[in-house]
């Protein structure tokens, strides 16, 4: 790794668009006073901050690094750090960072730090690579520049751990999560990256068909008595129904269910992966929904229902309580014609709400080149 003249390193955020980028810009508004504190030599650093989608059209990791040498082979960066919100994969394992110390170089994947404290998690991680990269002594067999082990200063690289690398590859070090708290890890920060909260706009026909839906049925005296019948166990039988229905419904009818042609053990965890990302990102959606109906039909019921015409629909006097169940009941009631209306969205608004611009291209590839996906 090279030192620019004026004694200043020049680091490179080579950030993919949308969630990465985002974070990039944010990180680099206090990193060069952090690397600068936190070095041992004493070096002064630039960060800039470089949007691309340098993931396009690939998972596989060493094609990736050779796309990061060449760009920063045009251009005059110490050291490049690369940030996607692609879960990347390398023999089984769930990729953390890629480091190569020969060209000053650092592939992160955002997943595999989680999806909570995602910009803190994130910024330690890149602080940790950089620093590693701009250690001058040489310590390592393969003439990297170490003076600690990545996770020294307790960031979210501790958990992670060393595998090997082929000598072909441009990368001289590798390290991965692993096992069931990997996964959790990892899975985490897909959700994080697919940002669920945005489903919510990209259903908007559906919603106005489940608001229909409950005002209507906030007025039904049939609803009241039904409200009134249902115990507690049921009516949590009818909220988990109706949101389980939303969900397959729109995993079905938008086609966002992953498949894969391959018939490896680490292609169909892959899958599994994929889809168990797919499920929580739009049960998360769903769920914030359903309490938003809630709630709307909480506000309609207190300013609507009249003592006198409920107790003489259903022989019983109005409580209290009967303002909770009936919104309870009349929103798994309305999630159901939402899920109905769901059918006048379009395939790609719920796609694009539903998952990251990587994730989005990621499936495009994969459906136009269906025996592509693998990360190696």
């Amino acid at each position: 790794m090279r030192v620019s003249s004026q004694g200043v390193t020049v680091v490179a955020l080579l950030a993919d668009p949308d969630a990465p980028t985002e974070i990039a810009q944010r990180m680099a508004r206090t990193l060069p006073d952090r690397l600068a504190e936190e070095s041992r030599q004493g070096r002064r650093f630039d960060v800039e901050v470089v949007s691309e989608p340098f993931t396009s059209g690939t998972e596989d990791l060493p094609t990736l690094m050779r796309r990061m040498v060449d760009r920063r082979s045009r251009e005059s960066w110490d050291i490049v750090v690369a940030l996607t919100d692609l879960p990347l994969h390398s023999h089984g394992h769930k990729l953390v960072v890629d480091l190569s110390h020969e060209h000053g170089l650092a592939l992160l994947s955002l997943p595999s730090l989680g999806g909570l404290r995602l910009q803190t998690r994130a910024r330690r991680a890149v602080e940790e690579a950089v620093l590693d990269l701009a250690d001058p002594q040489p310590t390592g067999t393969e003439g990297a520049s170490r003076s600690r082990p990545l996770g020294a200063i307790g960031g979210p690289l501790a958990s992670a751990h060393q595998v090997q690398v082929d000598e072909e590859e441009a990368t001289d070090l590798r390290y991965v999560a692993s096992g069931p708290r990997g996964y959790l890890r990892i899975l985490g920060g897909m959700v994080r990256a697919n940002r669920p909260w945005r489903l919510i706009p990209g259903l908007s026909k559906a919603l106005a068909a489940a608001l229909a839906t409950g005002a209507v049925a906030t007025v039904n005296s049939t609803v009241w008595s039904l409200a009134e019948a249902l115990s507690a166990p049921r009516l949590v039988i009818a909220m988990v129904g109706s949101v389980t229905l939303m969900i397959g419904w729109l995993i079905v009818d938008a086609n966002l269910w992953h498949r894969t042609t391959e018939v490896s053990p680490e292609a169909r965890k892959r899958t599994a992966l994929y889809n168990a990302s797919t499920i929580m990102t739009v049960g998360i959606g769903v769920l914030v929904c359903y309490a938003g109906l809630l709630v709307t039909n909480l506000v309609w019921a207190l300013f609507i229902l009249n003592d006198q015409v409920f107790a003489s629909m259903t022989r019983s006097p109005l409580q209290a309580t009967d303002y909770w169940t009936l919104s309870w009941f009349v929103a798994s009631v309305a999630t159901v014609g939402g899920a109905l209306g769901s059918g006048l969205e379009s395939d790609d608004a719920i796609r694009a709400a539903a998952y990251s611009k990587r994730e989005q291209e990621r499936r495009r590839t994969l459906q136009e080149n269906p025996g592509d996906d693998h990360a190696d």
